[in-house]
Order: structure tokens, then C-alpha cells, then sequence
């Protein structure tokens, strides 16, 4: 992964997980999967509004990024 062509969204948690603002295409499948972590902006675009705090919101985040067709979705530690 080329870390210099992600965008992180300037609303989003800071943390662990993130979505790629260059590479959301706004399915909004993501929030329908971990609608406790993501969010859509006003322009359609995903966001962490906030990080995973539980098991359960774990496994919900690693659906959003097994449905995600544009893979936006990372688990990739803090950029």
C-alpha cells in the first residue's frame, strides 16, 4: 500500500482503523455493516467517527471492510 495517496478525513477518530478518502465511492455499505464506527459526510464521503471499543464492534468493522468494493476500509495502525 502506498500510504502517500490515502487521505484520511479531517472528522475522523483518530486511531487504529480509517477510512481512504481518495478511494471512498460512497456505497455507504460500510455504515450499514458498523453503524457505531462510520459515518457518512455531507459530501458521501466515510469516516471513523469512532474507533472500535468492543468485540463486537470489531467484528462489525471487519465486515465493513469485507463488503467495502473499493477496499477504503483499513485496519492499518495510525498514519
Amino acid at each position: 500500500m502506498n500510504y502517500d495517496d490515502i487521505i484520511i478525513h479531517p472528522l475522523s477518530a483518530k486511531g487504529k482503523y480509517y477510512v481512504d478518502r481518495n478511494a471512498c465511492l460512497d456505497h455507504e455499505c460500510c455504515v450499514l455493516e458498523a453503524p457505531g464506527n462510520i459515518k457518512m459526510d455531507d459530501e458521501f464521503c466515510a469516516y471513523v467517527y469512532k474507533q472500535p471499543t468492543s468485540e463486537k464492534e470489531e467484528a462489525q468493522w471487519r465486515e465493513a471492510m469485507a463488503v467495502c468494493p473499493v477496499e477504503a476500509i483499513h485496519d492499518d495502525g495510525e498514519l
